[in-house]
């Protein structure tokens, strides 16, 4: 077990269910995770985190993944004496923090999400690791290595239903084992960069590339850009996000889009509420 304490007001819930990560759950005991092989339960008691399961040897590990060698109390400082519309969005939720996570099982599940809803896109990836990742001491399925799916075809993922997406997971482990992606250099490179290089790769926007970058490349100026994003950041800052935070867009990007989905109408609702204003004002 690893006993972490003063997190910075970290809030485990508004960090693992933002839609950043897809192997943690909620349970009974706390947030059950696999991450690089490693099968803990998380939980929090005040300001400390607890991991059960977790080695002490691995304490600088789940501190990296979890940031919690940030500053982020002085951040958040930051971005709020710096913007008043953004102070109110991370008073919302000032507990959510952008993980640090391993390089192609990010690359993995964030191509997995194209077209795709949080709840298939977690029953993807476990059937993907329960397929095909290596069985783990303490129970469940590790994420299977860039070399084990490059050996394979695009049909040899159909237990996965995940429809166009087998081929260009396929395509990015093929060019991860290989080396043509390569982590350590997509690191070193400007951020532009980095992100033409990963749209080399099949099925790799954009959006997928950029959640790449904030997500497990901590290039913190990366902010994934979907349409509920854009119309949220066209509605709430349509200059872009403020000067205070664009050295960490993508961090401040996280308390927007959170404000966003739970204070902006989805585009069902709009459509809704403007049907029932137009039947209004119809008097039917």
């Amino acid at each position: 077990m690893i006993v972490v304490e003063n997190c910075g007001g970290m809030d485990l819930a508004a960090t693992l269910d933002c839609g950043q990560a897809f192997r943690w759950q909620a349970g009974p005991h706390g947030w059950q995770g696999i991450v690089e092989n490693r099968s803990v339960t998380a939980r929090m008691e005040g300001d400390t985190l607890i991991l059960e399961g977790a080695s002490e040897t691995d304490r600088d590990f789940w501190v990296h993944y979890f940031a919690l060698d940030m500053d982020y109390p002085a951040l958040l400082a930051k971005f709020s004496s710096g913007n008043k519309r953004l102070a109110e969005y991370v008073r919302h939720k000032p507990g959510i923090r952008v993980l640090r996570q391993p390089f192609f099982e990010t690359l993995c599940t964030f191509i997995i999400s194209q077209n795709n809803n949080i709840p298939r896109i977690r029953a993807i990836v476990e059937r993907l690791c329960t397929g095909l990742g290596q069985p783990l001491e303490g129970g469940g399925f590790g994420f299977p290595s860039a070399q084990t799916l490059a050996a394979l075809e695009p049909e040899d993922l159909a237990f996965l239903r995940a429809g166009w997406r087998a081929e260009y997971l396929i395509d990015a482990a093929r060019r991860v084992a290989c080396g043509q992606i390569d982590e350590n250099a997509l690191r070193a490179m400007p951020m532009e960069n980095a992100r033409a290089v990963l749209m080399t790769i099949r099925g790799v926007g954009p959006k997928v590339a950029d959640c790449v970058l904030l997500y497990s490349l901590s290039f913190w100026k990366a902010v994934p850009m979907d349409v509920w994003m854009k119309k949220a950041m066209c509605q709430l800052f349509p200059r872009g996000v403020p000067v205070c935070c664009r050295s960490h867009a993508g961090i401040a990007q996280q308390f927007i889009f959170d404000y966003a989905r739970h204070h902006l109408p989805s585009g069902q609702n709009q459509k809704s509420a403007r049907k029932m204003q137009v039947k209004e004002a119809s008097g039917n």
